[in-house]
């Protein structure tokens, strides 16, 4: 199974129609929020399961704050993250994951790739796709895919400036 995960787009999906075409096929697709407006065009570019939540500028969306679900054996947490302090650290985060059970949390707002992988908790924020913060600033993602053995795999990717 391959999951698309995304965030922080804010309304300029440029970026994101070109990780579609290079990733396609998928099977899930991720937002990590803040899309503005974009949560009604998404699905109709892609034809698969699309998970979505508000982000701190996403102001008249009627999107859920965050977002608990299940693909293949793992238990998701999704979030924009701006409520529970991530720009400072992700304790707080990684705690109310770890009383929701979930094995995987998944976040934005920060603008900057993250990924930490402790043998109970998953935490991982894709970077941004339109205004990346991190040394280089390429817009990023990040691609999970959970194999045959049911394994679950993290990679963050970068496009090129365009």
């Amino acid at each position: 199974m391959k999951i698309l995960v995304v965030s922080d787009t804010h309304g300029h999906d440029e970026n994101l129609m070109r990780v579609l075409q290079r990733e396609w096929p998928i099977d899930a697709l991720i937002h990590c929020g803040d899309l503005e407006g974009s949560e009604d065009y998404i699905p109709e570019a892609v034809e698969c399961p699309c998970f979505f939540v508000r982000g701190n500028n996403d102001f008249f969306s009627d999107l859920p704050k965050e977002e608990v679900f299940s693909l293949e054996n793992y238990r998701i947490m999704v979030t924009h993250g701006h409520m529970h302090g991530v720009s400072l650290s992700t304790c707080q985060l990684e705690e109310e994951a770890r009383s929701r059970q979930v094995q995987v949390v998944m976040f934005g707002h920060t603008h900057y790739p993250y990924l930490d992988e402790e043998e109970d908790l998953t935490v991982l924020n894709p970077g941004s796709l339109s205004y990346p913060r991190q040394p280089g600033r390429k817009p990023s993602y990040l691609v999970m895919q959970i194999d045959e053995q049911g394994k679950a795999h993290y990679e963050h990717r970068y496009l090129e400036k365009s």
